[in-house]
C-alpha cells in the first residue's frame, strides 16, 4: 500500500427517485446547479485535491455521466468561433487532467457494495469516495477532500467527513460517536446507519466524503446485508474501527444536500450568488 491518494470513486448508480419525474430520463448527478451538472462539482473537488484517477461506479441507465466527460466533436465544431468555446473549458480541462473510467454495478445492493465494485480500479492503495449528492464548498480555503488528504498524511487510516445535524434528522444518516482527540477530530467508537432518534449515539452525521484504506474491500466482502437489506459501508467501517482506527473529521466549509429538493435549491442559490461567473 502506498501513502499517496490518487483515486476517487463516485458511486452514481442510484435512480434518484426523490427527484422524479426530473430523473426519469436524466441522471440526478446531471441535474444542473446553475450552469454545471452536480457531478462536475464533485470531480472538480477531487482534482483540486490531487486525485486524478476518477472511477464512476455506474448503472446501465446513466451513460449521460460518461458522455459528459467525453469529447463532443459535433458540438465543438458547431460553436467554434462563436465565443461559446469558453463554456466548455472547465469540463474539457478535467478530461485532460484526469483519467476517467467507469465500472458497472450490476445489482443495487447498497453503498458498501458499490464501493466494493471499484476494487479493480483502486488496487491496493488508499482512495477517496465522493457522493455527489453532497455538494461541498469551502470559500475560505481548501475543499473538503483536500482537507482529508492532508489529514490522512498524519493519521494513515480511514477518515469519514462528519457534521452536526439536528437530532430529529439523525435517522437520515450514518451517525458516529467517539473520543475527540483534537479539535474536530474524533476516534470513532460507534457507528450506526440511520438510527431512530432515541437510539442515535450522537448528532454527528457522516456526509458524502470518505477517505478509505484498501483493507476496506475485504471487510466489505465479509459484511452481511444490514439496514434495508443492503451492504452498508458503515458496518464495514465499524469493523475497521474495532480492528484498528477510523477517524471522523468535522470538516471546514459548507455542505448542501442536493439529494433533497430544499438542499438542491439552497445549493443553486448559493452557487449563483457566490460562484457563478456568467
Amino acid at each position: 500500500m502506498t501513502d499517496t491518494v490518487r483515486c476517487c470513486v463516485f458511486p452514481v448508480a442510484g435512480l434518484g427517485t426523490r427527484f422524479l419525474p426530473a430523473t426519469k430520463a436524466v441522471p440526478k448527478e446531471m441535474l444542473p446547479v446553475v450552469d454545471k451538472p452536480l457531478i462536475q462539482y464533485g470531480v472538480e473537488e477531487a482534482a483540486a485535491a490531487g486525485l486524478t484517477q476518477i472511477c464512476f461506479v455506474n448503472g446501465r441507465h446513466k451513460q449521460a455521466i460518461e458522455n459528459h466527460f467525453d469529447r463532443n466533436v459535433e458540438l465543438e465544431q458547431q460553436i467554434a468561433g462563436s465565443g461559446k468555446e469558453v463554456l466548455l473549458e472547465g469540463v474539457n480541462g478535467l478530461m485532460e487532467q484526469c483519467r476517467i473510467s467507469s465500472i458497472r454495478q450490476l445489482q443495487a445492493k447498497g453503498l458498501g457494495h458499490a464501493i466494493g465494485c471499484a476494487e479493480p480500479a483502486v488496487g491496493n492503495e488508499p482512495f477517496a469516495v465522493i457522493l455527489p449528492d453532497d455538494l461541498c464548498v469551502n470559500p475560505e480555503g481548501d475543499g473538503v477532500l483536500a482537507q482529508m488528504v492532508e489529514l490522512y498524511k498524519r493519521y494513515q487510516c480511514s477518515i469519514v467527513a462528519i457534521e452536526e445535524v439536528p437530532m430529529d434528522q439523525v435517522n437520515k444518516y450514518g451517525v458516529i460517536a467517539g473520543t475527540e482527540e483534537a479539535e474536530g477530530i474524533y476516534r470513532i467508537e460507534a457507528m450506526v446507519e440511520k438510527p431512530p432518534v432515541d437510539q442515535a449515539p450522537s448528532n454527528l452525521a457522516i456526509i458524502g466524503r470518505y477517505l478509505l484504506t484498501p483493507d476496506i474491500f475485504e471487510l466489505i466482502r465479509q459484511t452481511p446485508p444490514g439496514k434495508g437489506g443492503e451492504i452498508q459501508i458503515t458496518d464495514a467501517l465499524m469493523k475497521q474501527a474495532e480492528q484498528g482506527r477510523v477517524i471522523g473529521y468535522k470538516f471546514k466549509g459548507l455542505r448542501f444536500d442536493c439529494g433533497s429538493v430544499p438542499g438542491y435549491v439552497k445549493a443553486t442559490n448559493y452557487c449563483f450568488e457566490n460562484l457563478y461567473k456568467g
